[in-house]
């Protein structure tokens, strides 16, 4: 390579004198760009010194458009709206269940103005920020009181800190869940300061098991529902209600934490039985922790309910501060527990819970919608055709369902399944599908206006 090209690097004085940067210096800011311009000429230096590539511009006026363009990429949001045709209705990498419309305009008034988070307005004092949305809570689940952290991760933590730190917790070893990004029970239990006893095999315990487990240091039973996978075959596991009737004249709490965060009873609409909190709760656990944004289909959040005795010691605890909601998220929770209130409602209004009731004879409607665009689009370059297929609800809810649903599938002559999808997924915004049998399927059951698919004025 031609060291000699470094002589064309310009000073970054010189490089923010040039005219064409002045706008993104007016957008961005004198100091963003310097050093934006710094990492650019840097980047060219080292690349020319080691010999791994060499500039061909000559000219201050093309470092600067090289800048400028850096400039406006570094500033573009990373967060970006996608078109979900994945095959799973609330899928953790694509930010989980969406808002119903009312939940997001109330935490966008909550993002814009001052709110009553923690004042009462009618006495002018101090409030409690769990008032929001607690009487909600209670009236949905049957709970005697409630709380709400940041997720459920967080709910169980603090539960454990809270009702056994320093004890132990009894949890069957075919409990003992790992869900995504290697969030395992045992360690998080061990981050609470209490100590795992586990009884009973993978596949079978017996409440003989929790019985034996007991001893003087016993703090709490806790049962973790396997809402991401299922034991089948030769299993035994006791109820809930056996387990209740076994800890509370032992005075051991007993939690169930439910995870998928089901309000109500989906077996209604075809899908499998999912435990709800309130049926939870009345089997007799004294807590349960739940997620907001899974079958819930609110915002990332944790809810704890039960026993107002627990509840108000996990409300004391120190490390509640450090879990707490803010006002956008205890904004957008209440107004999705309100629309439970009427649960017709919460069917329509929720998108969560319409995705997955949507009948095959809609899904396919807008199937056949998208398929006309992609055929105007790409012509005969592409076979495209619909395909019967199958979705999942995702982030550990029902795992065991294959929710059936519609893909237009598409082979291209000149792009294999996964090139095809790389090509999707440069679209704006973005058009996230699945290869399955070599070829590449976009999954309707989550898209409800076929123009999406493909935009009218396409763009990359």
């Amino acid at each position: 390579m031609n060291r000699e090209n470094l002589k064309f690097l310009p000073s970054i004085d010189r490089l923010l004198s040039e005219p064409s940067l002045a706008p993104a210096i007016a957008e961005h800011g004198r100091e963003h760009v310097r050093n934006i311009a710094r990492k650019v000429i840097e980047k060219a230096r080292k690349a020319i010194a080691e010999g791994t590539g060499e500039s061909a511009l000559k000219s201050p006026e093309e470092w600067a458009d090289v800048v400028k363009k850096a400039a406006g990429e570094f500033s573009r949001p990373r967060l970006s709206e996608i078109v979900n045709c994945s095959g799973v209705v609330v899928h953790t990498n694509l930010g989980r269940a969406l808002l119903a419309e009312e939940a997001a305009k109330a935490a966008y008034m909550a993002a814009i103005h001052n709110v009553n988070l923690e004042y009462d307005v009618e006495e002018g004092t101090r409030g409690d920020r769990d008032d929001l949305v607690e009487e909600l809570i209670i009236e949905l689940t049957g709970a005697e009181a409630a709380t709400v952290v940041n997720n459920n991760a967080a709910a169980v933590l603090l539960a454990l800190n809270t009702l056994s730190f320093g004890g132990e917790t009894i949890v069957s070893r075919g409990e003992l869940i790992e869900i995504g990004g290697s969030f395992r029970l045992p360690e998080i239990m061990s981050k609470s300061g209490c100590a795992l006893k586990e009884v009973g095999t993978t596949n079978r315990t017996h409440l003989a098991d929790y019985e034996e487990a007991v001893s003087e240091k016993t703090a709490l039973i806790l049962r973790a529902h396997t809402s991401n996978y299922r034991i089948i075959g030769f299993t035994t596991q006791p109820s809930n209600v056996d387990i209740a009737k076994f800890a509370k004249p032992k005075n051991i709490p007993f939690m169930v934490d439910l995870g998928s965060g089901a309000f109500l009873d989906l077996s209604r609409f075809g899908l499998p039985h999912e435990p709800t909190a309130r049926e939870t709760l009345n089997e007799g656990a004294d807590i349960v922790t739940i997620s907001g944004d899974k079958l819930l289909g609110g915002p990332q959040a944790g809810i704890i309910a039960g026993k107002r005795e627990f509840v108000s010691r996990i409300k004391k605890n120190h490390l509640k501060r450090a879990l707490r909601c803010g006002k956008i998220t205890l904004a957008a929770l209440e107004s999705t527990l309100r629309i439970y209130l009427n649960p017709e409602a919460a069917i329509k209004n929720i998108p969560t819970l319409r995705y997955l009731t949507r009948s095959v004879d809609e899904i396919r409607a807008v199937a056949a919608k998208a398929k006309e665009r992609l055929e105007k689009y790409f012509g005969g370059a592409a076979e495209i055709y619909l395909l019967d297929d199958i979705c999942h609800a995702g982030s550990g809810a029902l795992p065991e369902m294959d929710i059936p649903s519609v893909s237009v599938a598409i082979r291209h002559k000149e792009m294999g399944p996964n090139e095809l999808a790389a090509w999707f997924r440069r679209l704006s915004p973005p058009v996230i599908g699945r290869v399955g049998d070599d070829v590449f399927r976009l999954d309707m059951r989550c898209v409800e206006n076929a123009d999406s698919v493909i935009p009218e004025n396409l763009t990359f």
